[in-house]
Parts: C-alpha cells; sequence; structure tokens
C-alpha cells in the first residue's frame, strides 16, 4: 500500500513538473515573438486548467500581437470575468469590434472606463466608441465599385500588396516557402512578379522576384517601385538569427546598368529596434511615404513621409499628422496624383480591423478623412490599395471571409452603367405670313441656336422646304433666333424639359427624340403701318395699364431682334372729342409708349413719338363702341434701317 501510494506520488509529482516546464517554454516563446507556438504551448496548458488566468493572458495577448485579435475573445472574456482591469475590457472590446458586435463591443468599453482613471486611456477609449457609433452612417466612396476576389492568383497561403510597374505585377506571397514563420504559423513570405497588362494578370508564369534573390527564414513583404523603375524598396523582417536586425526594416535596391543591386538597410529605418513597413512612392518619385512605430508619433504605428536626398536615398522623415493618423494604426500609404492620399488604418471609423481610408481636402482646403465605405471594406483587414486605372480600376487585399486563402488579392472595376444618351433633334420650319392671312414656306432664313449660357450650338440656312435641324440636349433651355433679308428678325424661347423620357425607363443606350417648332416671320416694309392690337388707355388718360406693358413688351421684343431698325410710334383716338383735344392726347399716349420702350433698354433715338389724334380714322362714320375701338389704336411702322 505504501509503495502503490509512493508511485502515485510520483506521478502527480512529474504532471507538475511537466507543468511548469510547459510554462517556461511558453514564456519563452511569447517574449521571442513565436506567438502562434506561444498559443498551441498555452492551449495545453488550457486544456489541463481551463480556469488558468495566466494562460489565458497569454493566448490573448498572443492573438492580439499577431493581429489576430478576432481570435482572443474567449480569452480576454476569462479575464475580465475573472481579473477585471482597464485592458481586459478594453482589448475585448476590440475584439469583439473586430467581428462586428457592435453592442457587445460598446458594453466592453464602457465597463473599461471603470477601471482608469488615466485621461488618455479613457480618451482612447472613448474614441473607439464613437467609432463604432459614426460606422454606422458610413457610405461607399465610390458606390459602383465593385471587388472580386482573384482566385487565379491567390493560394491558401497569404497572397497581398500588389504593385504593377512595368507591364509586370509584383506581390507578396506565402507560396513556395520551405519554413513557417513561429509568430503566426504560416508560411513565411517572399516577393513575386508576373506578367500584366492593367488587372489582366498572367497566372501561369509567376516567378520569384528576379531582379535579386529572396531571402529564406525570414519575412520579405510589401514591395515599392519608384515610377522610373529604377528602385526597389521592401520590408524585410522576423528573422529567428540572432546576427540580423532585430525589427523589419525596409531595404533598397538600385537598377545600376547591367541589373539591380543587392538590396542593402536604408538609413531612414533609424534605430534597429524601429519597426518600418509597407513603402510607398509619391507619384513623381521624390518622396517616400511609410509606416513606423518610431517615437514622435501618435498611437501605435503611423505614416510618414521622407524626402529624397542628393545622393537618391531618403531622409528627414516627417510624420503626416494627427488627422491621417490615430491611436491605432495606420499603414499601406499610396499617394494619387491629384493629391489625395489612401491608407489602411484601424484608427478610424471603420467596420472591423484594418479598412481603407482616403485624405481628401474639401472646399475650404481642410484635410478630411473617409472611409471608401462597404462594397470595398470589411469586418477583417482590408489594405493595400494600388490603383492600375485610377479611380477606376486596381487591387486591393484583403483577409476577408469567403477568400482562397489567408491575405488574398481583389481587383476592383468602376462598373458604373453606361448612361442612357437621349439626342432631341428640333425640326425648326421657318413660314411666312402672306397679305391674305395665309402661312407659307420661308426657305433660305437663318436660324441659329444658343444655349441658356448664350453661346452659339449651331446654326444654318432652312431648305427649300423651310425646314432646319438641330440636335439638342434633354433637360436644358434654348434660344433661336430666325433671320432673312426683308423680314423681321425674330428670337424664341425653346426648351426641352419635361419634353423627353426618363433615362432610366429606356431600353437602349441611344434614344432619338423628334421634335418641332415653327416660327413666322413678318416681312419688314418701309412706312407700312402695323397695329399693336390691345394697348389700351384709361378715359383721358396717357399711363401705361399693365395690359398695354404688355403688348410693349412684345414690341420691345421686335426692336431687340432687329437692332438696325427705327420706328415711329402713333397713336391715335377716336373722333368723340375736339381736334385739339385728341391731337394732344394721342401725342402723350405715343409719347408715355416710347418712354415705356426706353426704360426697357431701347435706345431713345430708334424711336420717334407720334400722336395723329383723330386725323386718320379707319372708321370716319363710327357708331359703335367697337367701331370707335378701331379707331383708337397705336401703330407702328419702320421709318429707316440703318447699315
Amino acid at each position: 500500500m505504501k509503495k502503490h501510494f509512493l508511485w502515485i506520488y510520483a506521478l502527480v509529482l512529474l504532471a507538475f513538473v511537466g507543468c511548469k516546464s510547459l510554462q517556461e517554454k511558453g514564456n519563452d516563446q511569447f517574449l521571442s515573438g513565436q506567438y502562434q507556438y506561444a498559443i498551441n504551448t498555452f492551449t495545453q496548458i488550457l486544456s489541463q486548467d481551463s480556469s488558468n488566468l495566466e494562460a489565458n493572458q497569454f493566448i490573448a495577448e498572443s492573438y492580439r500581437l499577431s493581429n489576430r485579435i478576432e481570435k482572443s475573445e474567449p480569452y480576454y472574456r476569462q479575464l475580465a470575468e475573472k481579473d477585471p482591469s482597464f485592458t481586459s475590457y478594453f482589448f475585448l472590446g476590440q475584439s469583439l469590434k473586430a467581428q462586428q458586435k457592435n453592442e457587445e463591443a460598446i458594453q466592453a468599453f464602457e465597463k473599461a472606463k471603470g477601471y482608469t482613471a488615466d485621461d488618455a486611456l479613457l480618451a482612447r477609449n472613448q474614441r473607439e466608441i464613437e467609432a463604432i457609433k459614426l460606422a454606422e452612417g458610413i457610405e461607399d466612396y465610390w458606390p459602383n465599385h465593385v471587388l472580386v476576389n482573384y482566385t487565379e492568383l491567390n493560394t491558401p497561403g497569404a497572397d497581398f500588396s500588389p504593385v504593377l510597374s512595368e507591364k509586370f505585377l509584383y506581390f507578396t506571397s506565402g507560396r513556395q516557402a520551405s519554413a513557417i514563420y513561429p509568430a503566426t504559423g504560416t508560411p513565411y513570405l517572399k516577393l513575386f512578379r508576373a506578367r500584366a497588362d492593367g488587372l489582366k494578370v498572367d497566372v501561369g508564369a509567376i516567378q520569384p522576384l528576379p531582379e535579386f534573390r529572396n531571402e529564406e527564414g525570414l519575412n520579405q513583404a510589401s514591395i515599392a517601385i519608384s515610377p522610373d523603375g529604377n528602385t526597389i524598396i521592401y520590408s524585410r523582417g522576423n528573422s529567428t538569427s540572432p546576427k540580423d536586425y532585430p525589427e523589419t526594416t525596409l531595404f533598397a535596391s538600385y537598377f545600376r546598368g547591367a541589373g539591380f543591386t543587392q538590396p542593402i538597410w536604408m538609413p531612414v529605418n533609424g534605430e534597429e529596434n524601429w519597426w518600418n513597413s509597407t513603402p510607398a512612392f509619391s507619384p513623381d518619385g521624390s518622396e517616400l511615404y511609410f509606416a513606423s512605430n518610431r517615437p514622435g508619433g501618435y498611437g501605435g504605428i503611423d505614416l510618414w513621409k521622407a524626402t529624397r536626398l542628393a545622393n537618391s536615398d531618403f531622409g528627414n522623415p516627417v510624420n503626416l499628422g494627427p488627422t491621417i493618423n490615430t491611436p491605432g494604426n495606420e499603414l499601406f500609404p499610396r499617394m494619387t496624383p491629384d493629391g489625395k492620399f489612401f491608407f489602411a488604418s484601424d484608427g478610424h471609423p471603420g467596420f472591423g480591423k484594418l479598412d481603407l481610408f482616403v485624405a481628401e481636402k474639401d472646399e475650404s482646403g481642410k484635410q478630411l478623412i473617409r472611409n471608401l465605405g462597404k462594397n470595398i471594406n470589411s469586418k477583417d483587414d482590408d489594405f493595400g490599395i494600388f490603383f492600375t486605372e485610377y479611380p477606376k480600376a486596381g487591387f486591393i487585399s484583403s483577409n476577408r471571409e469567403g477568400g482562397v486563402g489567408d491575405d488574398d488579392i481583389y481587383f476592383f472595376e468602376d462598373k458604373t452603367p453606361k448612361p442612357k444618351i437621349v439626342n432631341v433633334l428640333l425640326n425648326v420650319f421657318t413660314k411666312e405670313e402672306k397679305a391674305d392671312g395665309s402661312i407659307a414656306d420661308l426657305p433660305q432664313t437663318r436660324v441659329v441656336l444658343y444655349g441658356s449660357d448664350n453661346k452659339q450650338q449651331g446654326g444654318d440656312f432652312s431648305n427649300a422646304n423651310g425646314r432646319v435641324r438641330f440636335t439638342m440636349a434633354p433637360e436644358s433651355d434654348y434660344t433661336i433666333i430666325a433671320s432673312k433679308g426683308g423680314y423681321f428678325s425674330k428670337s424664341i424661347p425653346y426648351t426641352t424639359k419635361g419634353k423627353t423620357p426618363d433615362p432610366a425607363t429606356l431600353i437602349q443606350d441611344v434614344t432619338n427624340i423628334s421634335l418641332d417648332t415653327t416660327i413666322v416671320l413678318d416681312q419688314l416694309i418701309l412706312e407700312k403701318s402695323i397695329v399693336l392690337d390691345n394697348i389700351y388707355y384709361d378715359l383721358d388718360k396717357a399711363e401705361i395699364r399693365p395690359d398695354a406693358a404688355i403688348e410693349l413688351d412684345k414690341l420691345v421684343k421686335i426692336l431687340a431682334d432687329n437692332p438696325s431698325i427705327r420706328i415711329e410710334l402713333s397713336s391715335h383716338t377716336d373722333s368723340r372729342s375736339s381736334d385739339a383735344y385728341n391731337l394732344n392726347l394721342s401725342q402723350r399716349r405715343a409719347q408715355s409708349a416710347v418712354d415705356y420702350i426706353v426704360s426697357k433698354g431701347i435706345a431713345a433715338d430708334r424711336l420717334v413719338a407720334k400722336g395723329y389724334g383723330e386725323s386718320q380714322l379707319i372708321i370716319k362714320d363710327a357708331k359703335t363702341e367697337e367701331e370707335h375701338q378701331v379707331n383708337r389704336r397705336t401703330e407702328f411702322k419702320v421709318i429707316e434701317i440703318r447699315e
């Protein structure tokens, strides 16, 4: 019995010793950045003791630090319940947010407030809450851009950050790897290229980067190529060799005559323990944008800009400031020729982890940050935008659900429907009124079309049938002017508004709508009197009434359309008062009409006011009121045509 007891005691002791060595192994793995190995080790410990808070802590942090915070939820939740703190609730909130469990995330962030009095931590926590609320109102930046997984290009591993240069697509991939990166448990990354024409990639001829050899046992990623194709910059790091650089840093290779040089460490990296990655050139190649966690930033990883020096290197890095950078992480910059700046961030309001954003200036010059929207971004990481035809087509990278592997390359295209074209074909018929009142065609009449901006949009002579045709735009206003020697010129307004179908209801790409209008010209004969109808005055008065003004406006238009004519405007009375009274009254009425026309912008020297009283009665023995009205008339006649 005693021997049996000692044997059981020995097993328990061995188990304890074994557990302790497992704990030490996990600690070493975590501290050396081998996060996936640490996760595996501490998972074994949790299988024996699910309440082990230290194991939960290490697994949660390993997932967070290897950019898989969405998988850390059960471990941070255990910590928050058993050993609540600001960090446990804050990172639980971030994990929930990364899964778009927004209500639960807000609850976690709200609870985090009760475990700190640090203003900076509280501000960061509140920013997370506000970001979730703001994300609900995000609109698509390009509503008609469609994103498609480039399935033929992607592999079950990681494929991301494509860059097009000189008919080749360069990108990062975990294919053909011979070793596993212990931080994530995925293959080490290398640089590859394939022939490409815009979005069309020759996926059957993908090859490792030929400019220089990929190194084994470390990650090479996020390539940038200068606009002239002579400089390659990429990030290199995560080597397990103690003789190598301890952090991810930028390396450069330069084209020198026969080929590219071996990559060299760039001074812009600064201190050896600073993380530097995701480089990109400005459109003219004079500036280098990159991400770094160096001091002087606003959060975890910030975006910086360095200027090309005389020796072709880059120096004097400048932080891009708090409008772009946040307490979170900003990476994968891309400057476009129109001055817009695209980047990935998990600190601005978004849909989960990294989202794609653009910084652009409004009319006042203020820089604004806009999320590209749900048709580009997802709840997972979306990053590494590159345009093959700005802004209509290009690539992004994403590890969203439904992909081929880990990070995948996606292409996008602008699928804005082609607008349905509606052409308005207007037939203008020019005609004249004959002496007998009939209407006849008036060929060889000059017809000119003007837009609402008063610019000429067409002009021609009417044909033998008095017709001329113009092509016009729908929902637009025009002026048509017709003129011919021996006739009064005439201008008429014309609108196509409300005369064409709604383009959304059309099936054909081009629809022609035919409309007609007619312009009747009056003969211009010197000294021929033309009666102005409906020019009425109050009894014994000469003031222009509103109804008379409407008719006089027509004469104003005739004078404006025919700037070379000079007219006499005459007024006539009936015979029911004395000759002298009627003559005076008619003169006052004629002058009043002339004064009105001059007030509308017609030059005074183009008009002569003449009162004839009752000297030119049309019906000499008028008896009825209607007959007297015929005699009470206002006329005009052309007395001169100026050259």
